[in-house]
């Protein structure tokens, strides 16, 4: 581990131990973990019953990141987001604690600019390029078919 993973892990520890008391709920509530390429995720459960209600202005969601925690409603949705959330851990790892009011703050200013709060929010956008430049990589890189 590089000393620069290190401190993004001890950065955004004190979101980490925050969730890592819903990955506890989780648990008692019938889910499932695993530690997946460095993080916690955790499904089922109350997990899956939150993402599935949603928050009142964000709504419902197929997995969400608090730290190095990944909560999803369920397997299939935590392989299906896996590259967006790892992009949120990023900025988790880059504005560690701070990232929570950030996030909400920049929800409400899209709000008040009469924006979607999650689909313009700059942290939700970053998240979406990137799934969009993985995939136009993966479709121009060759496959076994096209390589002579």
């Amino acid at each position: 581990m590089t000393s620069r993973r290190l401190v993004g892990y001890v950065w955004a520890s004190p979101v980490t131990a925050c969730a890592l008391l819903v990955v506890l709920v989780g648990l008692v509530t019938g889910g499932r973990v695993a530690i997946v390429q460095g993080v916690v995720e955790v499904h089922g459960g109350l997990v899956a019953w939150f993402l599935r209600r949603g928050m009142p202005w964000f709504g419902p969601a197929a997995a969400m990141t608090l730290g190095h925690v990944v909560l999803g409603r369920d397997l299939e949705c935590l392989e299906r987001s896996r590259a967006h959330e790892h992009v949120h851990i990023r900025q988790f790892e880059r504005w560690g604690a701070l990232m929570v009011p950030l996030y909400l703050g920049a929800s409400a200013i899209c709000w008040l600019r009469g924006y979607d709060v999650y689909l313009d929010n700059p942290f939700e956008r970053e998240a979406y390029d990137e799934d969009a430049k993985r995939l136009i990589k993966r479709e121009s890189s060759p496959t076994p078919e096209t390589t002579g």
